[in-house]
């Protein structure tokens, strides 16, 4: 079982198992909360669970992309937790995790569907998106990304996706997300670990440097 956390969006933390699923999940769109919520979620879906600490065989981060300022907290409160538990920490890329739960949606929806490509939008800020292209998924259902995460204006997404769809003939699906499930990255997590697939790189997906950054050096005084 997985404690999972997401803060490249909202908040959302989860419980998941391999073969039962997500066992517990809350969220919080909230953007500017994540450091007052993260601690009572985390809480809430252990007893919810009713899965003890020491169950947990590894705590899942989602890796953005995000805002640094908020994609911060959840990666922070990741490995602080599994450093307490000494289980591993499990990074994850955020934007495979809305993929995941697409295309599973989409399986479920219609039986014998073939799943579209996919392009994953979330919101950068300063007039900007993120985005992932996708083009369907694998024998166990993991999202396969085509190019990605990357950072751009939003009139220059269309170019982008043309060329990464370029094997498809432009014939895609745009999905703009507002937040993250802590539960789709788990499971997309757990399936990865099954089939021994290797994880993305314990780094922040920040794609820009943070808002607010130190001076080089002293302020200059003047009279």
């Amino acid at each position: 079982m997985l404690l999972a956390i997401d803060t490249s969006a909202g908040t959302s933390v989860a419980i998941v198992d391999r073969d039962r699923g997500i066992l517990a999940e809350r969220s919080e769109v909230d953007t500017m909360r994540h450091a007052e919520v993260i601690g009572g979620m985390i809480q809430a879906v252990l007893d919810e669970s009713a899965v003890a600490r020491a169950e947990l065989s590894g705590v899942v981060a989602g890796m953005g992309p995000g805002p640094f300022t908020g994609l911060r907290v959840g990666i922070a409160a990741a490995r602080t937790f599994a450093l307490a538990l000494g289980r591993p920490l499990v990074p994850i890329v955020s934007h495979d995790a809305i993929a995941f739960a697409h295309f599973a949606a989409e399986a479920a929806g219609v039986a014998g569907a073939r799943t579209a490509p996919l392009l994953v939008v979330t919101d950068a800020r300063r007039r900007e998106v993120y985005w992932s292209a996708y083009s369907g998924v694998d024998e166990l259902g993991l999202p396969v990304r085509l190019d990605g995460p990357g950072l751009a204006k939003p009139d220059a997404l269309p170019a982008l996706a043309l060329d990464a769809f370029d094997a498809f003939d432009g014939a895609f699906e745009r999905l703009d997300a507002a937040e993250i499930s802590a539960g789709a990255l788990g499971m997309v997590a757990e399936l990865s670990f099954a089939a021994g697939r290797p994880f993305t790189a314990d780094e922040p997906l920040y794609l820009r440097s943070p808002d607010v950054t130190p001076s080089n050096g002293p302020k200059r005084v003047t009279r």
